[in-house]
């Protein structure tokens, strides 16, 4: 029995999965798969159960409940809210509304269009070309009498003593504080190197000695031990076997393999040598037409692009020197104090960085690695085959309580399905067939012939009265004139394009029931009345 499920005719076979089992892996699955299996069974059983009760007391009982219950209660809302609101609005607020639409269109929208039109957007218009008409004037007023005197002033009273005092006061004293910035940068930079090369020297000692003597005294030493005797046993022996085995061998195969490929080489070069001249004789034409053409349109345009970048470069000459000119005395004088700065800041920062990497990372590297790594692998693994058992345990309890419920459901059919079947087919059947034709039939077509002879003499009645009440009104007051038409004769044409009537075929009273598929047999049509 094949407990796994088989693919889709048109999925994708499965890949093994790539990473190896471990001997955890393998220990721990069966035993867990067996409890997985005794645990999950009856779940499975459980949840299939309920599940199938649950999908038939649904569809037999809560589906219909609650559509009969939720049709009544839309019906009883539309009643309640819908229906109320609708008519209202529809024979109520509707016609209100379009009538004060209409009032207030006629009493309201039209005056007021009326008055802006022919009152208000000329008034609008006029007054709008005199106040621009007057903020002309008193602009060009306001510009000839107090703009142009404030800007005379303000150019004698405020910018050119201050191009006098930035000239005069302001550049020499950058000047100084240049100069006095530029000597703190160096004191401080020979201070900061003087204590870096200390901090240097005391990591050199503390850090790097230790761990270049044991290089050099231990590493080293051991390493050549090791590489001497990993020469004599696997370079010599190896030098030897490709020495004196596969070089031999090689060489053979290169010498027939050069001489193969000498033949295919020549022939290959003939054949090339053909296609080749026939192409250069091709390509030199092509390329000789299109060397002048393209000759003639470079040289062109070199001279239109020598003329532009020649001016480029003039215009962007000044403007770059100008800027290296400020550009240098700006940075210059930052510089010396941020490399001081900066070097400083780097050792420090070097000293907390290798007490920080060796006090806290390389501990919690270490625990990392050999403990909580291979714990939480151990506990990967033990969840996977965990996880993998269960999924298997419910797969089989699947295929169980199909199983069940297949010989359950073959038991009631057995039980219950066939002998009722059996029954209907083999006694009801012959017995309703029977009770129809001896009793249904005959007195359906008793109560037609009954309901045929009912019409007929109720036909027979009205056209009695129909006739004595016409000839009371004839008696009373005389029958009417009717002018006389001559018979109009139908052209030819319309006599043969119209259709012959085809005669239907009747029905008489004493003609044989037709059989009718249905159950009911009141349902099929009652013959029509001869007259």
């Amino acid at each position: 029995m094949d407990l796994e499920k088989r693919p889709a005719p048109g999925a994708e076979p499965q890949r093994p999965p790539e990473h190896a089992e471990g001997c955890l892996a393998v220990a721990v699955r069966v035993p867990v798969r067996i409890v997985a299996l005794v645990l999950v069974v009856p779940v499975r059983l459980a949840w299939d159960a309920l599940a199938a009760a649950g999908r038939f007391v649904y569809r037999g009982a809560l589906r219909p409940v609650g559509r009969g219950v939720a049709a009544a209660l839309t019906w009883l809302f539309r009643a309640v809210f819908v229906w109320p609101w609708v008519g209202l609005w529809r024979y109520g607020v509707a016609p209100l509304a379009t009538g004060l639409v209409w009032l207030g269109r006629v009493l309201f929208v039209a005056p007021a269009v009326w008055l802006y039109r022919s009152v208000l957007a000329p008034v609008g218009r006029g007054i709008a070309a005199g106040v621009l008409g007057a903020g002309a004037g008193v602009a060009w007023l306001a510009r000839t009498l107090l703009v142009t005197p404030a800007a005379w002033l303000w150019r004698c009273l405020a910018v050119i003593p201050a191009r006098w005092f930035h000239a005069r006061a302001l550049t020499p004293l950058g000047h100084a504080l240049a100069w006095l910035a530029r000597g703190l940068g160096a004191g401080a930079t020979a201070a900061g190197r003087a204590i870096g090369a200390a901090l240097v020297w005391l990591c050199k000692a503390v850090f790097v000695w230790p761990w270049v003597g044991l290089w050099r005294y231990g590493v080293v030493p051991l390493g050549g031990g090791l590489a001497w005797l990993g020469r004599v046993l696997l370079v010599a022996p190896a030098v030897w076997l490709y020495r004196a085995v596969l070089t031999p061998v090689g060489q053979g195969i290169a010498w027939c393999c050069a001489r193969i490929g000498a033949g295919v080489a020549r022939l290959a070069v003939g054949v090339w040598a053909g296609v080749s001249w026939l192409a250069v004789g091709v390509w030199a034409g092509v390329s000789w037409l299109a060397g002048g053409f393209w000759a003639g349109a470079s040289w062109l345009g070199r001279g239109f692009w020598a003329g532009v970048s020649w001016a480029g470069r003039g215009f962007w000459a000044g403007v770059s020197w100008l800027g290296r000119g400020l550009w240098a005395g700006v940075s210059w004088a930052g510089c010396g104090f941020w490399a001081g700065v900066s070097w400083l800041g780097r050792g420090l920062w070097a000293v907390v960085v290798a007490l920080c990497r060796w006090v806290l990372v390389v501990p919690a590297v270490a625990v990392w690695r050999r403990v909580l790594v291979p714990v939480g692998r151990a506990l990967a693994v033990v969840a996977r085959e965990v996880g993998a058992a269960l999924g298997h345990a419910w797969r089989v309890a699947g295929y169980v309580s199909l199983a069940v419920g297949r010989f359950l459901a073959r038991l009631l059919r057995w039980i219950f399905v066939e002998p009722a079947r059996w029954a209907y087919r083999s006694v009801l059947t012959p017995v309703g067939h029977v009770v129809r034709d001896t009793v249904w039939r005959p007195a359906a077509k008793a109560v037609r012939e009954v309901r045929a002879t009912t019409r007929q003499a109720l036909a027979s009645a009205r056209a009695s009265v129909r006739r004595a009440r016409a000839d009371v009104r004839r008696t009373l007051f005389g029958a009417p004139a009717r002018p006389r038409r001559a018979p109009v004769e139908p052209s030819p044409a319309l006599v043969e394009a119209r259709p012959t009537p085809v005669p239907v075929a009747r029905r008489e009273l004493d003609a044989p029931e037709p059989r009718n598929l249905e159950k009911n047999p009141g349902s099929a049509v009652s013959p029509p009345v001869r007259g």
